[in-house]
């Protein structure tokens, strides 16, 4: 299966510059527009000046992208034919020429595939509250590939506790950025331990070049707190959550469309703060995913 590159993209795996990918389900479905698209070029600027190449990926008429352009964003932004997959949906949205915005999951399958070694998200998805059996496609794909994902842990609408076990039992490396503690998405703490504290670029670096070394088929998770100055207490999220939650339940909603319908609904429970903190929280990611390529 072919990829299609942007030129910066084909450019950047030429001369085996750093390059972070990005996903597209945030633009689609995880912010509202026009935030949407203004942060998803604000991400790639940001990646720019710290010196790597950005590599957001999506689906257009069943070309898998690796580097979008502006029409793509622009369709993705206010598009609502945008359908989001997963891995297992890649078959039918390549065979039925779709258009499609790219989960975690579906990013790292892609970008590992494609040679690019760093991927920044905001969360990565995980085990849902109340349902253990209820796992995100996430988890099996970051035991299964190589890479480096770039979070602020995983969302928060999860089972924080539940997540982290499962990252341990299968031998995903999670390393905390300047952190002891897996950070709970929009608040710095969530009393979980990460396996290892990193203070710099560098020392991740030298984390997962180890890992490659080694032949391990693991995901590097390297975890990094929200700003301090973003952050939410975690007191007043589990307000917002649980109204956010009984809302859900009130209206039936579940499966793949549970986590947009939480945030937005956090969103405007908060007065927007929670939107603010996920944007500040992708920017930064996207900022330190850049420096750790670069030292890759």
């Amino acid at each position: 299966m072919k990829f299609k590159y942007n030129e910066e993209v084909t450019g950047a795996l030429h001369f085996e510059s750093p390059i972070v990918a990005l996903e597209s389900t945030v633009i689609a479905h995880g912010l509202p527009y026009p935030e949407n698209i203004e942060t998803a070029y604000k991400l790639e600027r940001i990646i720019r000046d710290n010196g790597a190449v950005p590599a957001t990926v999506g689906v257009f008429d069943g070309e898998i992208c690796v580097g979008l352009n502006e029409d793509q964003f622009e369709m993705l932004a206010t598009s609502k034919e945008i359908r989001k997959i997963s891995h297992r949906d890649l078959p039918v949205a390549v065979s039925k020429k779709l258009n499609c915005a790219t989960t975690v999951a579906t990013t790292a399958f892609i970008a590992h595939r494609a040679g690019i070694k760093v991927f920044a998200t905001g969360g990565i998805g995980g085990i849902h509250r109340g349902d253990r059996k209820d796992v995100s496609a996430d988890l099996p794909e970051l035991a299964n590939t190589p890479i480096t994902v770039v979070c602020s842990g995983a969302k928060i609408i999860l089972d924080l506790p539940a997540t982290r076990e499962w990252l341990e039992t299968h031998g995903i490396t999670v390393l905390g950025w300047q952190c002891e503690e897996f950070p709970a998405f929009y608040s710095r703490t969530s009393g979980l331990k990460v396996d290892e504290r990193v203070e710099t670029a560098r020392e991740a670096a030298q984390a997962i070049i180890a890992r490659d070394e080694l032949e391990m088929k693991n995901a590097v998770v390297v975890a990094v707190p929200v700003p301090e100055e973003n952050e939410i207490p975690s007191k007043d999220l589990d307000a917002l959550l649980a109204d956010s939650l009984k809302a859900a339940a009130q209206q039936g909603i579940k499966g793949k469309d549970i986590t947009p319908f939480l945030l937005s609904q956090m969103s405007e429970r908060s007065g927007g703060k929670t939107l603010s903190t996920n944007i500040a929280l992708l920017e930064n990611n996207a900022k330190v995913a850049s420096q750790i390529a670069a030292a890759i």
